[in-house]
């Protein structure tokens, strides 16, 4: 692998895990399965960065049953149970995915008032430090986000420029869900001008049939997909 190539983990947290809020079949596995790939591999990238999720109130994300039991219910494809909110135990890494067992590089946190699918919409944050203080303690939404969590990557740049600070010019995408926030990642990734390698051993989807053709579409888009 390239000097300046980055392995990107996609939203592997708990709540896209089994026992999580939006668990995603083999999540845990995965998990796994990234944590033994790093324990070998890690030499071999100039960085290893993570994503999360970290909603504070991205209406309509969300169903609008989540705060109204008379409105509607998720449909799984566009709308989703409350999940991954800033600042909860749902939002973070899986236990086998420990930001100083992996001595990541950065965390990029995205969706706070949107969908966030793609990485490359989040920005460099510092999700371990978000619960200090009276004002940091305070609602910032109606999901249990505090102000802190909801902070906590203000001000940070975002994954693009970050990559091209540290002159990385190709990535490897993996996690959760291949069908969502890996397919954007890697679309986006390529759009950016990225060399997108998808290693689909470790990664994980909603839907067989979604992510089958989510990969597809990323090696159409011009992403190597690989397997081990």
């Amino acid at each position: 692998m390239a000097e300046n190539r980055a392995f990107v983990i996609v939203d592997v947290q708990n709540d896209f895990c089994e026992g999580g809020a939006l668990a995603v079949t083999g999540g845990a596995d995965v998990a796994a399965a990234i944590a033994d790939h790093l324990d070998e591999a890690r030499p071999e990238y100039a960085a290893v960065i993570a994503t999360r999720d970290w909603h504070v109130d991205p209406h309509p994300h969300f169903a609008a049953s989540a705060l109204d039991p008379a409105g509607a219910e998720p449909d799984f494809v566009r709308t989703w149970p409350v999940h991954c909110v800033a600042g909860t135990p749902g939002a973070e890494l899986h236990p086998d995915l420990s930001a100083e067992d992996l001595d990541l590089d950065a965390e990029f946190l995205k969706g706070q008032h949107s969908d966030g699918y793609s990485g490359f919409d989040g920005h460099a944050g510092d999700p371990d430090a978000v619960r200090a203080g009276e004002e940091a303690s305070a609602a910032a939404g109606p999901y249990g986000a505090t102000r802190g969590a909801a902070q906590a990557a203000e001000g940070g740049p975002g994954l693009d420029e970050w990559l091209r600070e540290h002159d990385i010019e190709a990535i490897t995408v993996v996690g959760i869900a291949t069908d969502h926030c890996v397919r954007a990642t890697v679309l986006d990734g390529l759009e950016a001008g990225y060399e997108v390698t998808v290693r689909t051993d470790l990664c994980a989807g909603v839907d067989e049939a979604a992510s089958q053709a989510a990969l597809h579409e990323m090696e159409a888009a011009g992403a190597l997909l690989r397997e081990g």
